[in-house]
C-alpha cells in the first residue's frame, strides 16, 4: 500500500499566514483559498477590502488546481493559445492564482488566490505554498 503526505491544520494556518502576509505587504486585497488533493476546501480568508465574489473564484482555482494538478495558468494559457475546447472541462477557475501544492512529487493540495492582477494572484499563491513545501 502507497503513503501520501496531507495538509495538517496547521499546515494551512501557514499557507494562510504568509499569503496574507505577501498581500497586505504589497497592499493588495485579496481572498486565500486552501483546498486539499481532492479539491475539497480546508480553509478560506476574505482579507478586508476583497471583493465578495472573489471568495468563490478562489475557491474554485484552488479546485482547479488541485485535481488538475498543475497551476491553473497553465489552463488560462491553453484556452488563451487557441484551445477553446477546454472551456467546456468540467472545471471552474481556469484562470491564472491556483497553485499545487506538492510534496514529494504528490499533489497534496492547492492555493487559489483572487482579487488582484493574474501574476500579483499568481504571486500571492506561490509564496503561500512556499511556506511549507
Amino acid at each position: 500500500m502507497q503513503t501520501k503526505a496531507v495538509l495538517s491544520q496547521a499546515d494551512v494556518t501557514h499557507v494562510l499566514d504568509a499569503a496574507q502576509k505577501e498581500a497586505d505587504s504589497n497592499g493588495w486585497a485579496v481572498t486565500i483559498a486552501v483546498a486539499d488533493d481532492g479539491g475539497h476546501l480546508l480553509a478560506l480568508r476574505r482579507l478586508d477590502g476583497a471583493a465578495p465574489f472573489s471568495a468563490d473564484v478562489a475557491t474554485q482555482k484552488a479546485r482547479s488546481a488541485a485535481v488538475g494538478r498543475k497551476e491553473t495558468q497553465v489552463f488560462e494559457e491553453m484556452i488563451n493559445g487557441g484551445r477553446t475546447a477546454f472551456v467546456s472541462a468540467p472545471l471552474q477557475g481556469l484562470l491564472s492564482g491556483g497553485v499545487p501544492i506538492i510534496v514529494d512529487g504528490q499533489v497534496v493540495g492547492s492555493v487559489g488566490i483572487s482579487g488582484v492582477k493574474p501574476d500579483q494572484d499568481v504571486q500571492v499563491a506561490k509564496v503561500g505554498v512556499g511556506a511549507i513545501a
